[in-house]
């Protein structure tokens, strides 16, 4: 990783600001690329950017998931048809990928949490065009490594805990789904593994899965969220039904983890205690 030049596209996002923000403090240039000035979808402007050798950290992405619904063309030519040009030009110029997808390839039907080898079938459009981008990221033939990631959060970007927050400081009532499970896991901790995995010797290959420890629901978060803040509201429990969007979500978003962690040093964090370190900035 020494020699290797390191490239962040989508680098003004949530998990994009972390990774920056840790490289930068670890003492390692990265160059950042995102909009308006750079376009993942623009192929001329990838072939300028992905470095001979290097290393491409893609965090660039169309992640609204509800609005994928009406614009399924915008979110496949973000999400699957660019992440195909990168892995191309890529294998052309020697580069290794480390691309992000999500735990909503998933139909969230299974009781288990969901390993690498399971069976994907997206229930939703954004869910369609990251499983289309991790096909054509395969068969582009580049370097690269995977990472499926869920419920994430940050200081940066919309995300479930900051609106929930945010709501919880409005109201003095909360009805949130106890019907849909997964972990909470923080983009600062996604940024602390990503360079663990780069700085390795041997850079790791292919798919894998990443969350924080442990299990949720969206209920039991928003509780330990109000818990923690001592917020005055009240958090009642309620289906998923009847809260209908126009994107459904899988049931059941938990991860497998078992592949990633043998390549960490550190056990992976409870989600418990890293969303109460986020949490302790907020008090």
């Amino acid at each position: 990783m020494a020699d290797a030049q390191v490239v962040l596209l989508g680098a003004r996002g949530m998990l994009g600001t972390d990774i920056a923000e840790l490289f930068t403090k670890q003492g390692r240039s990265v160059c950042q690329y995102d909009l308006p000035e750079f376009d993942i979808c623009n192929v001329e402007q990838l072939k300028q950017v992905v470095p001979t050798d290097g290393i491409v950290i893609n965090c660039a992405a169309y992640t609204n998931v509800d609005q994928a619904q009406s614009q399924p063309d915008i979110a496949f030519a973000v999400n699957a048809h660019a992440v195909g040009n990168l892995g191309t030009i890529a294998a052309q110029k020697n580069a290794y990928i480390v691309h992000f997808s999500t735990d909503y390839v998933f139909d969230g039907c299974s009781d288990a949490a969901y390993r690498e080898m399971d069976a994907v079938s997206p229930i939703n459009v954004y869910g369609q065009s990251k499983l289309e981008g991790e096909a054509l990221l395969n068969a582009s033939g580049c370097k690269h490594c995977t990472i499926r990631i869920e419920w994430t959060y940050g200081r940066n970007g919309s995300n479930f805990v900051t609106k929930m927050i945010d709501l919880a400081q409005q109201h003095d009532k909360l009805r949130v789904v106890d019907d849909q499970i997964g972990s909470p896991t923080s983009t600062k901790q996604i940024a602390d593994v990503v360079f663990e995995l780069i700085s390795k010797d041997s850079r790791p290959l292919g798919l894998y899965h990443y969350a924080a420890a442990g299990r949720a629901t969206k209920f039991e978060i928003v509780k330990f969220i109000v818990d923690t803040l001592k917020l005055p509201v009240e958090v009642c429990p309620c289906k998923s039904q009847e809260f209908p969007t126009p994107a459904k979500r899988p049931a059941n978003s938990r991860l497998c983890c078992d592949k990633i962690q043998a390549l960490l040093e550190k056990p992976i964090p409870k989600w418990q205690d890293t969303l109460k370190e986020f949490l302790s900035r907020k008090i």
